[in-house]
Order: structure tokens, then sequence, then C-alpha cells
């Protein structure tokens, strides 16, 4: 039996003049929430559509319910789940009217043959599977980002929230969840769907990014740590690299990640980013500008 472990993250757009009390305490209880479910023995795959379904809910990140609108006014969000045990994909991109894209995700990845669905495509199949709709979005979206954007007019201020679990059987999941970047194009797609990019997990490591997704998507970071790991990088120093190329192409942002050992990495080099985590032994962490240890 495999002692679990957990990291998720709610974004890597904080900004130091703002405080984050409600959401270190947030992400705390759904650490331990998560927690209970895998003492329990959850699968890392639901553990981790269940920690990210409470982070799009909880209105407090730019993801789901804190989601920003784009340029015409839409809400368009995106969503992607990968099962490290099966290596098996779900994702949703530019999906209007309904309330947890992980969800959707999820039901693409069971329901379908397909990888991803988008667009009016997505919102058909998931009217179809009768996920939750969001009958009053200016009632519903609380747009957390405002404020917490840290980037000039024009550029792309983002983000994210995600989950990389393992669980008591060793198995590994990772899930990623957005509304995209502040001001997007319509039809506006970044990492956070894309497998290798936003999202991976494989039997070695799981990963989670959050930043401009543009430039995740250029260096293809999520895979980029996993084949790294998978050459014999510690995990820590495989995060690490990859955030490293996402900044030599002039982009910022973070990722997580777990590898099978338990063992974590967060690193990013924007102000802050919100994140805690889950050891082996049980202890749980919650940083947002604090160094990347631990």
């Amino acid at each position: 039996m495999t002692r679990p472990a957990l990291i998720l993250h709610g974004g890597a757009g904080a900004r130091r003049s703002r405080d984050y009390a409600a959401e270190r305490e947030h992400m705390a209880e759904v650490v331990a929430r998560m927690a209970e479910r895998l003492n329990a023995g959850a699968a890392a795959l639901d553990v981790a559509v269940e920690a990210t379904v409470l982070l799009e809910d909880s209105g407090l990140y730019v993801a789901g319910r804190g989601g920003s609108p784009n340029l015409a006014g839409a809400f368009e969000l995106d969503a992607s789940l990968m099962d490290g045990a099966t290596g098996r994909v779900g994702a949703v991109a530019a999906l209007q009217g309904f309330r947890n894209p992980v969800v959707a995700a999820r039901a693409v990845m069971d329901h379908t043959p397909h990888v991803m669905l988008a667009g009016e495509g997505a919102a058909r199949f998931a009217g179809a599977r009768g996920l939750t709709r969001i009958e009053d979005p200016d009632a519903w979206f609380t747009r957390a980002g405002q404020g917490e954007d840290n980037h000039p007019p024009g550029t792309l201020a983002h983000g994210t929230v995600g989950c990389c679990v393992l669980d008591d059987r060793g198995r590994l999941a990772a899930a990623t969840s957005t509304a995209g970047v502040f001001g997007k194009l319509p039809g506006r797609v970044g990492d956070s769907p894309v497998v290798g990019c936003g999202v991976w997990a494989d039997a070695r490591v799981a990963v989670s990014c959050t930043g401009q997704g543009e430039f995740f998507m250029r260096t293809v970071a999520a895979a980029r740590v996993g084949w790294s790991v998978e050459a014999g990088a510690p995990v820590d120093s495989a995060a690490r690299a990859a955030v490293a190329a996402v900044g030599a192409l002039g982009g910022d942002g973070g990722l997580i990640a777990l590898d099978a050992a338990g063992r974590v990495a967060h690193p990013f080099n924007s102000q802050g980013m919100k994140r805690a985590w889950l050891t082996p032994g049980g202890d749980v962490h919650v940083a947002v500008f604090e160094p990347d240890a631990g």
C-alpha cells in the first residue's frame, strides 16, 4: 500500500498587494477533505475531479464560478484530466453554460471515444449528459480575477486551478480547469485542456500548469516534466526546468507536480502561486508567495 499524497493550486496570478487569507483557508479545507477521501481508499482520478470541483465552485479562483469573461462578454471554460494508470484523457474547451467543466471533461473521458470536445459540441454533449447548467451567468460568476491581474493591459493575465493526486494503490492523476486569460478573444483556447501542455499524468508523475497558456503550449510544459522524470530526473528538477523553459520565451506562471513517491514540486516565476499539499505523512501545507519548498 502506498501512502497517499496530493497537491493543488489556485493559479499563478497572485499579486503581493492582495490578501489571500480566504484562498489559503479554502485550499487547506479542500486538502483536508480530500485526505479523508484518500484515506478511505478513493481513487486518484476521482479525487482529482472532486478537488477541482470544489475549487471551481468556490468562486475564489479564475476557474468555474470565479471565471472572467472574454472580450464578447461570454464565459468560455476549459478543463482536462488525465489518468496516469491508464493514459486516458478527457477535456473540454470553450464550454459555455455549464457549471463544472472538469465534470464535463470526465464525461468525455468516460462516455466518448474522444479526448476533447469544444464549443457548441461540448455544450450539446454536456446537456445530453444532464450536467448542471448555469441559468443566470450574471448571478453565478464572481469574476474572482478582478484585482489579481499583475500584467499591463493587453498582455496575457491569467488564472487556473488544478490538482495532482497519488492514491493508496500508487495511481497518479491530474486535473486542470480555467476560464482562460483575462480579456481573451472569443474562441481562444490555452494550455489547460490540452494534454501535455496544461495537464499530464503517467505512472511516474502528475502535473498541472497555470500561467500564460500560450507559452506552456509552446514548450509542452506538462509533458516535458513527465518525460524528464521518465529519463531519471528528480521531480523538483524536472518541474523547475519546465518553468524555466516557459520563462525563456517570456512567459510567466508555474506548475505543480507530484511523483509516485509522494514528492511534490511547485515552482513558479510569477509574483506568487496559490497552492496547498498533503504529504505522505499526513501533513498539510499552504503557500502563496513563499519560496518553492516542501
